[in-house]
């Protein structure tokens, strides 16, 4: 309980602190301020954002129907908000080790697609109904090569739990750990030890399955859902106060998520990337419960950054070409990496 608390915590605070840093970014690679005024630098702009928004009145349209117009926004949230129980923060701090914890969070965040069905539908907008159908079409079709190069880094690791996959890729591995399948590197950890190192051709799947996340987390270029010149605001057009902010953290929230299960399954997990380097035994002296959080956290905020990065850097892809990069080259990437790493177990491991 205490877990689920502090990491529901940590979700909202990373939220706002995400907001401000989207905005900062955005303003830098754009060459302006940004928000300025609220607090030294701004810092204060986004919570009184989310005052305001709390504040406001919940508006629920005489058309709408208001059992499903209600309950989606939640639904959404809470969706993202299970999918952190499997994510190992550390080696002794993990919601639930679960031998099917890939599995459940794959099948978790799927339940996210019923919300934002449960939001077009319910909204009785169609602006709304256009930016849903949008959505679960990118979000089922994304989930497809996502799901592949998981797969391909699950097979090396021979385990669906994630702290386990955590462990392999480490020093505290019980298993001789090979880079490039060659040299045994297991007294010298550090990131040479994780899975994109261990076997090169996850470089590659790790790339597909950040693409594919960019797309299931409605980022730019992927945010065809919300074409704020073709659909206004998207499926999320009605929405007014605490359930806009609901989505809205959902969103954010998703993008954290699956930053952390990119980093559990091929960045080393709560593992440090310094390796020991001679005399100096530096991955044993990052290890443990603290540097567990700060390595896992570290990692994900910085692919979280990347992601702000290229949404402010690359244009909107159509509807057509976001659909056509999914099937005709992620897809086939990694199906391309699942068969090397069928073959990388048998031949190399």
């Amino acid at each position: 309980m205490l877990i689920a608390l502090s990491i529901l915590l940590f979700v909202v605070l990373y939220t706002l602190a995400a907001v401000y840093a989207e905005r900062k970014v955005s303003a830098f690679i754009q060459d302006r301020l940004g928000p300025m005024e609220t607090g030294k630098f701004g810092w204060l702009q986004t919570l009184a954002d989310i005052l305001k928004m709390i504040q406001k009145e919940n508006i629920v349209p005489s058309a709408a129907d208001r059992r499903l117009f209600l309950i989606a926004p939640v639904i959404i949230f809470v969706s993202v908000y299970m999918g952190f129980a499997a994510i190992p923060i550390a080696p002794s701090l993990i919601g639930t080790s679960s031998n099917m914890g890939v599995f459940y969070i794959l099948a978790i965040i799927s339940i996210e697609v019923v919300g934002f069905l449960m939001v077009g539908w319910g909204s009785n907008n169609k602006y709304a109904l256009y930016g849903a159908t949008r959505s679960v079409a990118q979000i089922v079709s994304y989930e497809i090569p996502a799901g592949i190069a998981i797969i391909s880094a699950v097979m090396l690791s021979q385990s669906l739990n994630m702290n386990e996959i955590s462990v392999n890729q480490g020093i505290l591995s019980n298993e001789t750990i090979k880079f490039f399948g060659i040299w045994d590197i297991t007294h010298i950890g550090g990131f040479l030890a994780w899975n994109i190192f261990q076997a090169p051709h996850l470089l590659i799947a790790f790339a597909v399955y950040f693409i594919a996340a960019l797309a299931e987390s409605n980022r730019a270029p992927f945010d065809v859902p919300e074409a704020e010149s073709e659909l206004i605001a998207g499926f999320h057009i009605e929405y007014t106060g605490i359930r806009f902010a609901l989505v809205f953290l959902a969103e954010y929230g998703m993008m954290l998520l699956v930053s952390m299960v990119a980093v559990v399954l091929f960045l080393g997990g709560w593992n440090t990337l310094l390796p020991n380097i001679g005399s100096l035994q530096l991955a044993i002296w990052t290890t443990g419960t603290f540097w567990g959080v700060f390595w896992i956290i570290s990692k994900s905020l910085f692919l979280v950054l990347i992601q702000m990065w290229i949404r402010w850097t690359l244009p909107r892809f159509r509807v057509d070409q976001l659909m056509g990069f999914c099937w005709k080259v992620l897809t086939p990437l990694a199906f391309a990496c699942l068969f090397i790493s069928g073959i990388w177990r048998l031949l190399v491991m």
